[in-house]
């Protein structure tokens, strides 16, 4: 007969919450589910085990005499209420140790390598202005308005500014999972993106689920956030003045670098209907029209009850237009997941026997070999 472990209920009801998963989902797999949130009975050792993969709990936090606090290791810069007023998931805390984790390895490569520190890691302050911290951005990274222009679609529009972000010395990371399980995906609803800064490893993490319009404006705000030298995480909207001053200065950075006020002044036409403006110069900056809409706002183009009415109304239209999500081929997107910065050196280091192949198939998201060395080949690393 299997012993039963005694569980505080209160945990499994815990574990459920933070994880996102319903006693309606899992009953199913566990029969017995709704006695042990009574607390009727106890689970097993082996019915433990599964209930914490299922709802990606480490084992040990089932032996706690009452659930724990987890906070988020970095500042909460969110400000819409749906996030600030819940507890961080678990797919949020993962996300956060898993870029910790590999932003912590490639320090040390950096430091064994003799890179230098990246000079613009807390060269701002809050009491800079956002246009001319925007100008400094816009000149360090090289990529300007009329290149963004020439660009047929905002996916290559955002990949050159990744990549342009990533010769500048940051690690830029796009997902819209957990790790690599595609059964996690990340909620856009908890956070769009994050910063981690640090002078030798500079890290950004983007929320891929998000469209690639909103993820160019969180790829800027985040970007702001390591030329303040604030770590954080955001959820970053154009139409919202934050009450936070940090996340107030990011978003107006962030514009100002996509969107330049007067460059929207330049371009926006007195007799053009409202939506043929944000269409031409949502193509044109190759941001969000929700992005655009703002900076009409800005530029004195539009009323507030005008911004109000058309920021509904567009949210609506790119409701009904937004393709279900597409999978693609898994090594387009491993370059993407992790950065190509830091899936170079790992490959690199690797390869030379520096890392061990344990380590480098974690830091990854990889399990074969095959996965590995045929990253390594679209890199143009050889083994």
């Amino acid at each position: 007969m299997s012993l039963r472990v005694p569980v505080n209920s209160e945990l499994l009801h815990w574990a459920l919450r933070r994880s996102g998963r319903t006693p309606e989902g899992l009953s199913s797999r566990f029969r017995k589910l709704g006695d042990w949130l009574e607390g009727k009975v106890q689970p097993t050792l082996n019915q433990l085990e599964d209930f914490a993969r299922a709802t990606h709990t480490a084992i040990g936090y089932f032996f706690l005499s009452e659930p724990p606090e987890e906070a988020l290791p970095i500042p909460d810069f969110r400000t819409l209420p749906e996030a600030r007023n819940q507890p961080p998931s678990v797919d949020l805390l993962e996300t956060i140790y898993l870029c910790q984790q590999r932003q912590s390895w490639y320090r040390d490569y950096a430091r064994l390598q003799g890179e230098p520190p990246a000079a613009f890691v807390g060269s701002a302050t809050l009491d800079e202005s956002p246009t001319v911290v925007a100008d400094r951005m816009r000149q360090a990274l090289g990529f300007d308005i009329e290149a963004r222009r020439q660009m047929g679609t905002w996916t290559e529009a955002l990949r050159a500014f990744i990549r342009l972000a990533e010769e500048a010395g940051v690690l830029v990371m796009v997902s819209g999972i957990v790790g690599s399980n595609t059964h996690r995906p990340l909620g856009v609803a908890e956070f769009r993106g994050f910063a981690l800064a640090d002078d030798l490893a500079p890290l950004v993490f983007i929320n891929g689920k998000d469209s690639k319009a909103a993820q160019m404006f969180t790829l800027a705000h985040e970007l702001a956030h390591l030329w303040l030298g604030a770590s954080g995480v955001s959820d970053s909207e154009a139409r919202i003045l934050p009450d936070d001053r940090t996340e107030r200065w990011c978003n107006a950075v962030a514009a100002e670098l996509l969107a330049p006020l007067e460059a929207v002044r330049a371009e926006s036409a007195d007799q053009e209907p409202l939506p043929d403006t944000l269409q031409r110069l949502a193509r044109h900056f190759k941001v969000s029209t929700l992005v655009i809409l703002r900076r009409l706002f800005d530029a004195g183009r539009i009323d507030r009850e005008t911004l109000d009415a058309a920021w509904q109304a567009e949210l609506e239209r790119l409701k009904r237009i937004t393709p279900a999500g597409q999978g693609g081929n898994f090594y387009n997107t491993l370059g993407a997941h992790v950065g190509k910065r830091l899936a170079r050196a790992v490959i690199v280091s690797t390869l030379e026997g520096q890392t061990p192949f344990t380590d480098a198939f974690r830091l990854l998201g990889v399990r074969k070999n095959r996965t590995f060395y045929e990253e390594a080949r679209r890199l143009g690393i050889q083994g």
